[in-house]
């Protein structure tokens, strides 16, 4: 009860600072019920306010992803790029810094997978949707080479100036597509992350390939999705609790 009013707090627009004092008066308020031997265990225990923030990322729903991707529709040569740049945090759930370093030989295209330096430099797999793939191929054999990039250049996505991206570059350029999408959320490139992950989980995906896939060190870490996809959590629990 207290995690869902937490998120329907966020839900609303607060601020993590406005949220976390919230938090703390909760705290106070257990702790004076467990000294008066009002409750045998006080649960906030567990709720470590800086913590607390990762069990809450910012994410799209499904149309709002696709309503992100049409704002990025046209055929001038920019528009193509970003289309691609979008589907490929999408589909594979790169981190931003991911995206920026992603180089040519990273590619995998017969195999449908991209290979990816994270954090800690530990190398990944992650699958390529097909959708991301076939804009991915066209935006590298009909747009890329119109930036004209030095022989050198081997960064997959690079700006119209030939060199690639920075992670603020891209932060900025998913604002003015977000901006241009009418959407009214905070989106940045995490967001498309958290999305792919939330989205998986969604329509079945195994909690540990999800892992698997963003990278991610400990599960810990990736079960904060299972709080954002309460939906399904009830419908798993309708489905086969014997009381439910």
């Amino acid at each position: 009860m207290i995690l869902a009013y937490l998120m329907a707090q966020k839900a609303a627009g607060l601020a993590t600072s406005s949220i976390s004092r919230r938090l703390v008066a909760i705290k106070v308020f257990f702790r004076y019920l467990q000294e008066e031997s009002l409750i045998s265990e006080n649960v906030t225990d567990a709720m470590d306010s800086p913590k607390l923030w990762k069990i809450l990322p910012d994410t799209l729903s499904e149309a709002e992803v696709q309503t992100l991707l049409n704002a990025s529709s046209g055929e001038s040569l920019l528009a193509i790029r970003n289309k691609s740049i979008l589907y490929t945090i999408y589909g594979s759930g790169l981190r931003v810094s991911e995206l920026c370093n992603l180089k040519l030989e990273n590619l995998y295209f017969s195999e449908g997978h991209v290979r990816c330096m994270g954090k800690g430099r530990k190398e990944r797999i992650v699958p390529m949707a097909d959708i991301a793939r076939d804009n991915l191929t066209y935006y590298l054999t009909s747009i890329r080479p119109q930036f004209n990039p030095p022989l050198e250049e081997r960064h997959v996505f690079i700006t119209r100036r030939g060199g690639p991206f920075s992670r603020k570059t891209i932060w900025a350029l998913i604002k003015k597509i977000t901006k241009e999408a009418g959407i009214q959320k905070n989106v940045s490139p995490h967001t498309l992350r958290h999305s792919f992950a939330t989205h998986l989980l969604a329509n079945g995906a195994p909690l540990r390939i999800i892992q698997e896939m963003l990278g991610h060190a400990d599960i810990s870490t990736t079960q904060i999705y299972t709080h954002v996809d309460s939906s399904r959590l009830k419908s798993i629990h309708t489905k086969f609790h014997p009381r439910a």
